[in-house]
């Protein structure tokens, strides 16, 4: 079932909510400019904070395609826009030989044509579904390519068209919903950020942090989830090597109630912390005693709030 697009900043922000998605206001004010003005939406920020979900959310509830395409180093056109099928040319080629029912040239125009093409994630974005409806594209960690794929998407995102130099250009009727993620861990070039809306996705407060445990893991107690965030919150302020994102602090809880957890523990907290923190350096210099005094400071922190 397909919605329309959100009118509003408030109905962007019920979008966002209807996803089980917790944003604020400035989220949902870029998301729905975006939307609006029909440009692709930039989104960087650390990883795990919600920047690929803000993609999903938007292909559940706006009932369309959800097309991703996941970036790496050494991605390739072949790999992101399209490539020819060329077992089945080969074997067609035989087949025409044996027959001898076709020349050379209608050969080379027959396996050049749109049903030997496979069509990789960006030229299948620019293809509408069943319904005529364009679909959500998600371009995901471009920050992990090479520079040169980035000169080719800049096509892509001028004019959503693609070249295909057998076939001619290949031109979106409805341009897709694009969502752009990076996170940061090189700079993406001026000329592709200039073609977008930018956004920052920052770690939340505690406070959306709490509201986001009450909607992803609904069954937490709720003195369990504030003692969480808590926690959570002060490891964000440590020098360590990867910070705890949102998507982190979702996974302990959900382990936590696992457990039968209604409360943090020095125990529990030793015996989940790879739950938590994905570096053995990090679990090593949180791990003991100073998990034992974090939670202290946490319960004694909620403690004088009451």
């Amino acid at each position: 079932m397909s919605a329309p697009l959100p009118e509003t900043i408030e109905t962007t922000l019920d979008l966002l909510s209807d996803g089980k998605y917790v944003g604020d206001r400035s989220l949902a004010t870029a998301l729905f400019l975006a939307l609006k003005l029909g440009r692709p939406l930039f989104l960087e920020g650390e990883a795990g904070v919600g920047k690929t979900e803000i993609a999903k959310v938007l292909s559940n509830t706006l009932g369309r395609r959800l097309i991703r395409l996941q970036c790496y180093e050494g991605l390739d056109v072949s790999s992101a826009v399209y490539e020819w099928n060329y077992s089945r040319q080969m074997i067609d080629i035989r087949i025409s030989e044996a027959a001898g029912d076709r020349d050379r040239d209608q050969i080379e125009n027959d396996i050049f044509s749109e049903q030997f093409l496979i069509k990789r994630p960006l030229l299948q974005a620019l293809e509408a579904d069943q319904t005529g409806l364009p679909p959500v594209l998600l371009i995901d960690e471009l920050d992990r390519t090479d520079e040169p794929f980035e000169a080719f998407l800049l096509e892509v995102l001028s004019d959503f068209q693609v070249t295909i130099p057998e076939i001619g250009t290949v031109t979106a009727e409805k341009p897709p919903v694009v969502i752009i993620t990076s996170n940061r861990t090189r700079e993406i070039h001026d000329a592709i950020k200039r073609r977008c809306f930018y956004y920052w996705v920052d770690y939340p407060d505690a406070q959306r942090e709490i509201e986001i445990l009450s909607v992803k893991v609904p069954e937490a107690e709720t003195e369990l989830s504030k003692q969480i965030v808590a926690f959570v919150q002060r490891l964000r302020s440590m020098d360590l090597f990867k910070l705890p994102g949102v998507a982190e602090t979702i996974d302990w809880t959900n382990a936590l109630v696992q457990l039968d957890k209604i409360d943090l523990d020095p125990q529990t907290v030793n015996d989940t912390l790879g739950t938590l923190l994905k570096y053995q350096d990090d679990i090593e210099k949180i791990k003991g005693s100073e998990a034992a005094n974090l939670l202290n400071q946490v319960k004694a922190d909620l403690a004088a709030r009451h």
